[in-house]
């Protein structure tokens, strides 16, 4: 039943992800491993979104490592169907910590099976395009994978989650997979000088992660070199942005702000959509940080326009027969189309 549900949840995002977003640009797919084991380390810049954005992009099955607090309670069912692990923070207490080193061991034997697993090795989500500082959780698990395991490839390979706008639904996403590390070519060191060798697996764990990122330093060009970050200039590709921004982002466009027409018009067409919209809105405000915005319009919006949706065609179709019914439910989706379009041409990041 649980492999059902996956399958289910997979192939529903799949598709739902060419309705949220105006256009998914995946590179280096052909490099991910066809044998061996492999653990996906992607940014963490979306909160909710990566995991789903890998896991549908990947073309396996992927066991996620993700923070413990979501679990227990009514939805472990789903958790455990979603094929989740918990993995346990200093915030959670240092008793907790203790948690993870059960969910390491029943890692291990996922990665020493032969199959995909996903960990974030940042630690933790944030809101920038660079990236953070990696932790040493992810290869730590790996390489005491790798030494339990001595006969298995086992690999890493760096994902890139480039979102053309963190907080806007309508937009581009660059998935990047980098190039594939073999964890096997680090055992011999691990065996003699473990805490150097960790470091040095997250090193170049970092670097290739790096290459996957339009601006993966935080310099001081950094802040100026985001505001090029849009739909107008995400169009030129992954590489050639990269390129770009490196040598002369001042070729590239801007949004500039045209004063109040934008905003006039965005408020009138949003007026055919307006319940759901402000239904997602008030649900936006019980989650103070930005970060899960983008994911909580992802999530929520796919429930709530469905609900809108049917409303509108068994409403219109009841009152005045089925061609008004489903004409209401065509102008939604126009006017709901021409109103995101309309949001990436006055907002940036």
């Amino acid at each position: 039943m649980k492999a059902l549900f996956y399958k289910f949840i997979l192939l529903l995002l799949k598709n739902y992800n060419r309705f949220y977003f105006r256009r998914i640009r995946i590179y280096g797919q052909e490099q991910i491993p066809k044998k061996g084991a492999v653990l996906f380390s992607p940014n963490h810049q979306g909160a909710f979104l990566d995991p789903l954005l890998v896991g549908t992009s990947c073309g396996s099955k992927v066991t996620s490592l993700t923070r413990s607090d979501v679990f227990g309670g009514p939805f472990q069912w789903f958790l455990d169907a979603l094929k989740m692990l918990p993995v346990y923070r200093i915030r959670d207490g240092y008793s907790s910590l203790r948690k993870n080193a059960a969910v390491f061991d029943r890692c291990h034997e996922i990665l020493g099976k032969g199959d995909h697993m996903m960990m974030f090795s940042e630690g933790s989500y944030h809101n920038e395009y660079y990236l953070q500082r990696l932790s040493k959780g992810s290869s730590r698990l790996l390489l005491e994978a790798q030494e339990k395991f001595p006969d298995r490839t086992l690999y890493v390979v760096p994902v890139g989650i480039n979102y053309s706008h963190h907080q806007l639904p309508w937009q581009e996403v660059h998935i990047v997979y980098g190039n594939p590390i073999l964890v096997g070519d680090f055992l011999q060191a691990f065996n003699e000088k473990r805490s150097a060798t960790i470091n040095q697996l997250r090193a170049n764990l970092e670097y290739e992660m790096k290459a996957c990122l339009w601006l993966p330093e935080n310099d001081e060009q950094y802040v100026q070199k985001k505001k090029y970050i849009n739909l107008a200039n995400t169009k030129l590709g992954f590489t050639k942005l990269k390129e770009q921004l490196a040598l002369d982002p001042k070729q590239l466009k801007t949004i500039e702000n045209k004063g109040s027409v934008g905003p006039f018009w965005i408020n009138l067409l949003s007026l055919p959509n307006i319940l759901p919209l402000v239904g997602i809105r008030r649900v936006l405000k019980l989650f103070p940080d930005i970060v899960f915005h983008n994911s909580i319009k992802y999530i929520v919006g796919l429930f709530v326009f469905v609900i809108w949706w049917k409303i509108l065609i068994f409403s219109g179709a009841y009152f005045y027969g089925i061609p008004t019914g489903v004409s209401l439910f065509i102008g939604s989706l126009f006017f709901l189309y021409l109103r995101q379009v309309l949001i990436s041409k006055y907002k940036s990041n």
